[in-house]
């Protein structure tokens, strides 16, 4: 089974929920329906700070790295988001937390594999689990998702079969699997360019009459592309009704956050006329909650929304990285007592709303995902390697057969070569 038994709740309408119940009253029964049992604080946000100016900015975060629910008041303008998980159940949160189990354990395949050959390469989320969980939950089937490369936590949500993701970096395919299919676009490894695709995506859907929304995930080293400034703008002219997902993980490869940015990456929206919010992107409830906000908003035609999720890539940035070469070991322990699966668990065993027994059929059910993305990747065919040539053209080019030529007596030469 590859979806969690809470994955089609979460997906649906953010609206049919909390479209009928305003912010202060849902955020009154927060607490005592999502939180009953556990330990609560008063504050109602986080702040981090913007090394660049010095400043402090909000974070929108509902439960703390202590696993403790965060009390919204009626009066703080966080009761919006919090009102979209006020009705979340023990269930939904037991998918939640083993959806993000699955998803860490199926990573750590992966790079296991690209260490043992396997793989050509691979870029771990690795931290990264909530934001990926939380916002992928917050979405409809009849919406669309523009991934980067590091979306596998999206992919599982949206019912993409892990080991479809890892063809093409093995490479025996250009993609695994058909986009329409699930509503899940191919991984772009162009930075950026995703943005634009979900933008005209999203311009496409309010021509067509559909009440549907479209996300798109990028960095925050691809906030500094051209690509993402350009969608920002059209998706605010247009009123496109796309949510741009930055998943800032304080590292764009080697560069530090601070010199990408003079001011925090959310309040960029700004600038383009549509909100920003910075959530806590270790804090999967916050993840969901706001995300599913900024879609239903975008579904009822009140446009983008740009969401920074503040969390951190504890790995490096692909199996080809050496993170230890630019960043300390002091800041990495830092972010791990912020861990998004520790901090959920800290939350479902607080609240008795998962036992022992349910982490240990939770954690027999990781190994066999293991074993079974193993066997496979192990599996996969090899391509025909002159598949490439046959669907440049449809009728046929002369150069493509002379290329095609010249490559199977390139092919042939070893064969030769093992017969001397």
């Amino acid at each position: 089974m590859t979806e969690s038994t809470a994955a089609r709740k979460p997906r649906r309408s953010a609206g049919s929920k909390a479209a009928g119940t305003t912010g202060t009253k849902a955020a009154g029964t927060t607490g005592s329906k999502a939180g009953t049992g556990a330990k609560r604080t008063t504050r109602t946000t986080s702040t981090t700070r913007n090394a660049a100016q010095g400043s402090e900015t909000e974070l929108v975060q509902l439960l703390t790295p202590e696993g403790e629910r965060v009390e919204t008041a009626e009066n703080s303008p966080y009761a919006e988001y919090a009102a979209y998980v006020a009705d979340i159940t023990p269930d939904e949160l037991r998918g939640l937390y083993r959806d993000m189990v699955l998803t860490r354990r199926f990573d750590a395949e992966a790079t296991a594999l690209q260490r043992q050959g396997e793989l050509g390469l691979w870029a771990s989320l690795l931290g990264q689990e909530a934001a990926q969980i939380g916002s992928g939950r917050a979405t409809r089937e009849d919406d669309y998702v523009f991934p980067t490369y590091r979306e596998h936590g999206v992919a599982w949500c949206r019912g993409v079969d892990p080991t479809n993701l890892l063809g093409m970096f093995r490479g025996v395919n250009n993609g695994g699997w058909d986009p329409n299919s699930n509503n899940f676009h191919l991984y772009t490894i162009v930075i950026g360019s995703q943005a634009l695709h979900a933008t005209g995506y999203a311009m496409g859907i309010t021509k067509d009459g559909a009440d549907s929304g479209v996300i798109a995930y990028f960095g925050d080293g691809a906030s500094s592309q051209g690509d993402v400034s350009e969608a920002f703008n059209f998706a605010a002219v247009y009123n496109a009704p796309v949510v741009f997902f930055c998943q800032n993980n304080q590292w764009a490869i080697s560069e530090s956050n601070e010199k990408q940015t003079r001011v925090p990456l959310y309040q960029r929206a700004q600038g383009f006329g549509f909100p920003g919010v910075r959530v806590d992107g270790n804090d999967v409830l916050a993840s969901l909650a706001v995300t599913r906000w900024a879609l239903d908003r975008a579904r009822r035609g009140e446009g983008p929304a740009l969401i920074e999720a503040y969390t951190y890539r504890m790995g490096a940035h692909t199996t080809s990285d050496d993170p230890s070469r630019y960043r300390h070991d002091d800041e990495r322990v830092a972010w791990e007592a912020k861990d998004p699966i520790l901090r959920l668990r800290r939350f479902l065993e607080s609240a008795n709303h998962a036992d022992e027994g349910f982490f240990a059929e939770l954690e027999a059910e990781s190994e066999a995902l293991g074993k079974r993305v193993r066997e496979v990747v192990r599996a996969m065919p090899d391509p025909d390697r002159f598949a490439i040539f046959e669907n440049v053209y449809a009728d046929g080019h002369a150069l493509v057969d002379e290329e095609r030529a010249q490559f199977a007596a390139y092919q042939a030469s070893f064969a030769d070569a093992e017969g001397v």
